[in-house]
């Protein structure tokens, strides 16, 4: 493992640590039973029936996998 050889400022630490910064995904609104749903684009959705139970998964309107 790679040893410091000198100690780094507190400036310089800081301003390297700032640099990582989480950033909030972006949503896809999408309608689904009259109400709006908000889901990560290019991701498998689950497909739930009346009483909730979830069935299988389906991307672009295609079965992919049971669930």
């Amino acid at each position: 493992m790679a040893v410091p050889k000198r100690k780094q400022s507190r400036s310089n630490t800081r301003s390297r640590r700032s640099c990582w910064k989480a950033e909030a995904p972006t949503l896809v609104k999408t309608m689904e039973n009259g109400k709006v749903v908000y889901s990560l684009p290019h991701r498998a959705k689950v497909v739930t029936d009346a009483a909730g139970t979830a069935m299988f998964m389906e991307y672009k309107g295609r079965k992919v996998a049971d669930v």
